[in-house]
């Protein structure tokens, strides 16, 4: 994998599942690690996670759908490790399953503050502080979701569509300015996340492995190796693609 050596790298929603596992997995590979999470036991139990384990990292209470946190927690990087050069954009909710119909603007709201106000919020702040420094890679968490259309899951669906429209336009606007953007598109993943749709379905998580040709459901660290690969310089011409994490969901 690549080599994060002296690079700092902000994962938000970094104190569980995918998040957890890519702060985790840039922390091994060197970087300097700053995590913005909600839920702030979660978050320090992980900055405790990559510190006993020889790594640097800092945590700083993040609602990414809050401007004045995110800012903050771009700040917090930047004040605290000197740069920023990499960053997942992970943050994100599956809100209320339903029918269109059925569904509300509480649940609407609560969907595309986070997962679409908070992934533009993340990359107003963190483009303008990797231009500061000569440029750097952003990897936003979209979703299979994100290209294709779901029963029940609308609002969730339209949400991760926005993702991918906030990560081709900025990839158009920065790139040639020394920034790449790009998303992930994960299928189904062990993660929190997956384990209340299961209930929801009542079913087993694993009971969504029919599902994906390659006959199992993806773990959190799968994703963060993808993140890795496209925040590295091996993917130094990769910019506003849709990488698909999905055990073969999307082909079939």
């Amino acid at each position: 994998m690549a080599d994060f050596d002296g690079k700092v790298a902000l994962v938000t929603g970094g104190g569980t599942g995918i998040g957890r596992a890519t702060a985790i997995a840039f922390a091994r590979e060197g970087a300097k690690v700053v995590i913005g999470n909600r839920n702030v036991e979660a978050g320090e139990a992980v900055v405790k996670t990559i510190q006993d384990a020889g790594g640097e990292a800092s945590f700083l209470r993040t609602d990414v759908s809050s401007e004045d946190d995110v800012k903050a927690l771009v700040e917090h990087a930047v004040s605290t490790y000197g740069r920023l050069d990499a960053a997942f954009n992970n943050a994100g909710v599956g809100g209320r399953p339903g029918p269109l119909a059925e569904q509300t603007t509480k649940n609407y709201d609560f969907v595309m503050d986070i997962n679409v106000k908070g992934v533009w919020l993340s990359m107003k702040y963190e483009i303008e502080a990797m231009l500061r420094s000569g440029g750097g890679a952003i990897v936003n968490n979209s979703s299979v979701g994100g290209l294709l259309g779901f029963a029940g899951v609308g609002i969730y669906s339209a949400s991760k569509h926005a993702v991918m429209g906030l990560t081709k336009s900025a990839a158009l606007e920065y790139s040639a300015k020394g920034v790449r953007v790009n998303a992930v598109n994960p299928a189904v993943i062990r993660t929190p996340m997956a384990e209340g749709l299961a209930k929801t379905n009542q079913i087993e998580p694993d009971g969504f492995a029919g599902m994906h040709p390659i006959g199992r459901i993806g773990e959190p660290e799968e994703v963060a190796s993808a993140v890795l690969f496209l925040c590295s310089d091996k993917a130094s011409f990769m910019t506003g693609t849709a990488t698909c994490v999905d055990g073969g969901f999307t082909v079939q």
